[in-house]
């Protein structure tokens, strides 16, 4: 599978550039303009990571679930029809999801936000940012996040003193790309934890 290397230097979490597989690429090259796959900042042309590549067809590793030993390169085709895999999966997934609620009323509304400074509603994440940065960049009125607002974390009472550069520093991807809010953040770090000695 091919690797990319992507333009992305700003991106604080990196000290070269980001690389990714090309179907996940691919996915964040369908929007209008394409974006970087982790903080979502407009992406300059790309190279081929012969070096990651290289790594990956080298390095060996064990099916969590079989305990086969293959290389990196070999596994994802391996763990799509290891059975004894993908029930290992399902093992750490059931183990740190809750139940389900039966009522939907007490879900929080995570995909549309209304406008904090005026009275549209329904805006995506990227619609919102987009649409405060064209009508209300200079508008100084202090205004509670509604994409904060809605997440397990958020404080419904809370005013940006600066709402537009709060939206440029935290909003510039999103949430869901990261966070399972339905996994109960005690019991994920003891399955990981208890994953991680089990797997040493």
């Amino acid at each position: 599978m091919l690797r990319v290397q992507e333009g992305c230097s700003h991106h604080p979490l990196f000290f070269s550039h980001p690389s990714f597989c090309t179907p996940c690429l691919q996915e964040c090259l369908k929007p209008k303009k394409p974006v970087c796959g982790v903080c979502r900042s407009t992406l300059s042309p790309g190279s081929r990571a012969l070096d990651l590549e290289k790594q990956i067809e080298t390095t060996e590793t064990t099916c969590n679930g079989c305990n086969k030993k293959m290389y990196l390169s070999k596994m994802r085709s391996h763990a799509a029809s290891c059975s004894k895999y993908q029930n290992y999966i399902m093992e750490g997934v059931k183990a740190v999801t809750k139940e389900p609620f039966h009522n939907t009323r007490n879900f929080p509304n995570r995909f549309t936000f209304p406008c904090p400074y005026c009275s549209e509603k329904n805006f995506d994440q990227e619609g919102l940012v987009e649409h405060c940065k064209t009508l209300h960049s200079m508008d100084a009125k202090q205004v509670v996040c509604p994409i904060c607002a809605s997440m397990p974390w958020g404080d419904p009472n809370y005013r940006s003193a600066n709402f537009m550069e709060h939206l440029q520093r935290r909003h510039r991807f999103s949430y869901d790309t990261f966070v399972d809010y339905d996994a109960d953040e005690d019991d994920m770090m003891a399955q990981v934890l208890m994953r991680s000695l089990r797997d040493k």
